[in-house]
C-alpha cells in the first residue's frame, strides 16, 4: 500500500467553492439557457480565497479530490485552471457529458464508490442538496458559503442535472 493510498480523502466541489461563477452566471439567466457559453466562460473564473485555503491545509493531511457536476468535456479546461491556482494534484471525477442527474445523485454516488475503499475526512459543496444527502449518508460536511449564491445555478444543478 502507497503512502498516499492511506491518507484520508478531502473533497472538493468547484463551482462556487474553488471557482467564483458569478462571472458567467449571465449565461443562465437567458432562455435557452446557453450553456456552451457557461462552460466556455468556467477558464476566466476568479479563485475564491477561502475554498483554496481550505484545500491547501487538507492537503497536509489527505490527498485531495475534486467532485464536479461538470460535465466530462470541460476537463481539459478544469485541468488547467487547477493548475492555474497551484492546487494539490488530484483525481477530478467529473459527470458524463450526457448525464442529466440532479448533482445530488451523481455526487452521492461517486463518494459512496470513493468511500468502498477510503476513509473520506471531509467534503466541500456549495451545493446545499448535496450536502444535506451526504450528510444524511453519514458524510462529514463543510458547506462552502463564501460565493454569492445563485438561484439559476441551483436551479440547474437540481432540476436539469447540468453541473
Amino acid at each position: 500500500m502507497t503512502e498516499s493510498s492511506r491518507r484520508p480523502l478531502a473533497v472538493f466541489d468547484l463551482d462556487n467553492t474553488l471557482a467564483d461563477t458569478a462571472h458567467r452566471q449571465r449565461f443562465l439567466e437567458r432562455r435557452p439557457r446557453d450553456w456552451d457559453a457557461f462552460f466556455a466562460a468556467a477558464p476566466r473564473d476568479a479563485p475564491l480565497a477561502e475554498g483554496i485555503a481550505l484545500v491547501r491545509e487538507s492537503a497536509r493531511e489527505c490527498e485531495v479530490v475534486y467532485l464536479t457536476g461538470r460535465p466530462e468535456r470541460c476537463r481539459r479546461d478544469t485541468l488547467d485552471w487547477l493548475a492555474a491556482q497551484g492546487l494539490p494534484e488530484g483525481k477530478v471525477h467529473m459527470r458524463g457529458n450526457a448525464d442529466r442527474r440532479p448533482a445530488r445523485y451523481t455526487k452521492l454516488e461517486i463518494l459512496r464508490r470513493l468511500a468502498r475503499t477510503r476513509e473520506i475526512r471531509v467534503l466541500v459543496d456549495d451545493d446545499e442538496l448535496v450536502c444535506e444527502d451526504a450528510r444524511r449518508a453519514g458524510f462529514t460536511v463543510v458547506r462552502a458559503r463564501w460565493a454569492a449564491p445563485s438561484g439559476e445555478l441551483r436551479a440547474a444543478q437540481e432540476r436539469e442535472g447540468r453541473t
